[in-house]
């Protein structure tokens, strides 16, 4: 199949899994009275579907978008299989930020401060990846450099559950970490999108210092391709989808690790042809999981961070002993 053939089926695979997002859900609306009563407005369908469904089904989109594409350009720039976007610790200064913005309740008293502070963390994990790896930004100094600023603000987010002023305000950071595209509104989506599709304009115009990255940095470097522009490009275009994504949707893992590898053989080896198929794969993987926590357990509130884990976690295991094998 053509790398062209397989763009389109992704991109119809994301449309109908939009339609099918809007449409499906606990509120007993069928299809018919949902398309009418979203293209009305009118009525208790009309909000449902304008103000509760329409905004899910695109931070669906957006959301699996940006951890599929920014998942396939991290693998890319360090040439590593298991490289996923939250290696950079944008994911965990994100949680840290909307975890503080909880706890002292500020996301009580100003309906945005939550995803303001989540963006904030990122920000703040960016600059601290940036100053520790420095000038150069080798692969693994960035990895280095990641865990450490991972492994912070995983610790400081652990010390403020520990000091949470009551059970209530703990279990409001627990299932906000468990990741969920509940209950969010068009605000959220104008927040978010922005973002989002300038993160993937950058990333998208990395691709041809991948393909060269490919063949190894010296060689690289002979072509031309600064190293450090390229650094950057990845590190500043990753912090904001990222970034962006888990302020709005909370922790969701695996999509950005597991949707490359699916495309890897489809579409080449090429990074800058794995990168729009990942950002489509992402953007019809996580819809579809999102649709899923509604379809098992309506009634339980299923975490769509909890659905993806327990996906991709045996597919990471399955690679892990794959490579074992080969090596």
């Amino acid at each position: 199949m053509s790398y062209r053939a397989i763009l389109i089926l992704l991109g119809l695979a994301c449309a109908a899994l939009f339609l099918a997002s809007l449409l499906i859900g606990p509120s007993g609306i069928s299809p018919l009275q949902g398309l009418s009563a979203l293209i009305s407005g009118e009525g208790a369908a009309g909000l449902v579907m304008r103000e509760l469904r329409l905004p899910r089904a695109i931070l669906g989109i957006g959301v699996g978008a940006a951890l599929g594409l920014s998942g396939a350009a991290m693998q890319g720039f360090l040439r590593n299989p298991l490289a996923e976007p939250g290696l950079i610790g944008t994911s965990a200064g994100a949680a840290l930020g909307a975890v503080i913005a909880i706890q002292t309740g500020l996301y009580a008293a100003f309906a945005l401060a939550l995803p303001f502070a989540a963006l904030a963390g990122a920000g703040v994990a960016v600059a601290l990846i940036l100053i520790l790896a420095g000038r150069e930004g080798r692969a693994l100094v960035l990895i280095l450099a990641g865990i450490a600023v991972s492994a912070l603000a995983a610790a400081a987010t652990a010390l403020v559950l520990n000091l949470a002023p009551s059970p209530y305000a703990a279990a409001e950071i627990v299932f906000w970490m468990m990741g969920s595209l509940a209950d969010r509104s068009m605000t959220h989506v104008a927040l978010a999108l922005p973002f989002v599709i300038l993160g993937a304009v950058i990333l998208l115009r990395a691709g041809a210092g991948l393909d060269a990255l490919s063949l190894g940095e010296d060689a690289a470097a002979s072509m031309g391709i600064s190293l450090k522009k390229l650094k950057l490009q990845i590190v500043f275009g990753t912090a904001l989808m990222v970034g962006a994504a888990t302020a709005v949707a909370g922790a969701i893992g695996f999509v950005g690790l597991v949707v490359p590898h699916l495309l890897r053989k489809s579409v080449g080896s090429r990074p800058s042809r794995l990168l729009p198929a990942s950002a489509l794969g992402g953007a019809a993987m996580l819809t579809l999981a999102d649709i899923a926590t509604r379809v098992i357990a309506p009634e339980r509130d299923l975490k769509l961070g909890v659905l993806t884990a327990l996906v991709g976690a045996p597919f990471f295991l399955s690679m892990i002993r794959k490579m074992g094998r080969e090596g």
